[in-house]
């Protein structure tokens, strides 16, 4: 007699698994459908600090930022293991892109009467997708790790909607601070959860191509909301050399932080986390949490280009000082973080030009915001010429340093003796 059947895997869950192929997983057309919500909220945010450019204005956007980022991260992370083409996924982004849309649309009003129905929205987006993906995984391997991130998106969920209650717009953001800041400690203690224990970042088993293609995109629909903002803003003006020279300085910043991301790193980062030991813990730190600081600069810089272009030869205002140096500055450090963690160090070039860009606040006062705007952009432009120049540095010289040695060599196969990697532009 034959023994008893072995139970086969849940169909379920084998079904809307995304398939791994050799050369990364491709980014789908639903995908890229489901991140025009995204292009909204990004827009959303801009706006609104615009309106409220002040410490506390500014440290609210902060806050919704954090919110935003954290539901497309975390769809990310569900589509780089899940099938978007998969009918039954398909749906659930639907919805997560329904419940998206509505958190969008009440990004300016979350600190006012449409606190209720921001929190409710982002809860529902996160613990809908979160559910789904761990009633599918319950017999795969992968559902432990969902479990705990489920019980991670509870706790704060009920913080999310408790500060909905709080008239108070500032104790409404402490205890929103709150949820947020267990969201984002969560992955830094492997989702520690009672009973189920916590995950690994091994445990993530992560397409590192998909990944690092999903983040590229981020960053180009946040370039994208800035030309968008430079077009519309002078759409809407009487054309003069001073805002049309205002326009093309705009254009420029954006070409220029386009250059610095694109160039080389993002393409060699994203080769990196593919050969990676750890493939998770690379995506974790620098693909999770580091870009949205390139973000946010992204975001600060098309509040300083909007102000700019609308009054070139107008007042330098503190808050027009602190966005028009501050975004650029956050968008440089962001990338500096990303380059220490994917390639292991800082490079000199990037605080040179943070350093420059703090230099220009004292004098910015006796400026007008063309001239700021021109100042602040000469350095920005000046740091992505720098890696130009030392690409084609680093290019030389890995093309003049032979790749073969002896095999009889005792350090032929340690690789710290290897050739200069051309991944890695800057030094």
């Amino acid at each position: 007699m034959s023994g008893p059947p072995e139970p086969s895997p849940d169909p379920v869950g084998l079904a809307v698994l995304r398939a791994r192929d050799v050369g990364g997983a491709q980014v789908t057309f639903f995908e890229l459908f489901f991140d025009l919500v995204f292009v909204f909220a990004i827009t959303q945010l801009s706006h609104r600090l615009l309106e409220h450019l002040t410490v506390r204005g500014a440290l609210e956007t902060l806050l919704l930022l954090l919110a935003v980022w954290w539901a497309w991260m975390y769809t990310c992370w569900t589509t780089n293991w899940f099938d978007p083409d998969n009918p039954t996924v398909r749906l659930m982004l639907v919805g997560v892109m329904i419940a998206g849309l509505l958190m969008t649309a009440t990004l300016p009003a979350a600190f006012g009467d449409r606190g209720l129905w921001f929190a409710a929205s982002y809860v529902a987006l996160q613990g809908g997708r979160t559910l789904f993906v761990t009633i599918v995984t319950r017999s795969h391997p992968l559902g432990p790790n969902f479990q705990r991130i489920l019980f991670w998106i509870i706790v704060p969920g009920a913080l999310w909607i408790a500060g909905a209650f709080i008239d108070d717009p500032t104790r409404r953001g402490l205890v929103w601070l709150l949820a947020i800041g267990l969201e984002y400690l969560a992955p830094w203690h492997g989702y520690a959860t009672p009973i189920l224990g916590r995950s690994s970042t091994a445990d993530w088993d992560i397409d590192g191509e998909h990944m690092a293609e999903r983040c590229r995109l981020f960053i180009i629909i946040a370039l994208g909301e800035s030309v968008l903002v430079t077009g519309a803003t002078l759409s809407d003006l009487t054309l003069n050399a001073q805002t049309v020279t205002a326009f093309v300085v705009a254009f420029a910043t954006a070409v220029a932080l386009w250059w610095i991301y694109f160039d080389h790193t993002a393409g060699v980062a994203a080769e990196r986390i593919v050969s990676a030991e750890d493939p998770g813990r690379l995506a974790r730190s620098a693909y999770t949490f580091i870009h949205i600081v390139m973000v946010a600069g992204i975001i600060v810089s098309a509040v300083a280009d909007e102000m700019t272009i609308a009054h070139p030869t107008g007042h330098v205002s503190t808050g027009l000082i602190a966005v028009a140096l501050g975004g650029p500055a956050l968008f440089i450090a962001g990338h500096a973080l990303f380059k220490r963690v994917v390639f292991g160090h800082f490079t000199r070039a990037r605080l040179v030009a943070i350093l420059a860009l703090a230099a220009l606040a004292p004098a910015a006062h006796f400026m007008n915001p063309l001239t700021l705007s021109v100042a602040s952009t000469v350095i920005v432009v000046a740091l992505a010429l720098w890696d130009v120049r030392s690409y084609q540095a680093n290019r030389t010289t890995a093309t003049a340093i032979p790749t073969q040695r002896d095999p009889a060599d005792p350090l032929h196969d340690k690789p710290e003796f290897q050739p200069p990697s051309l991944g890695d532009p800057t030094h």
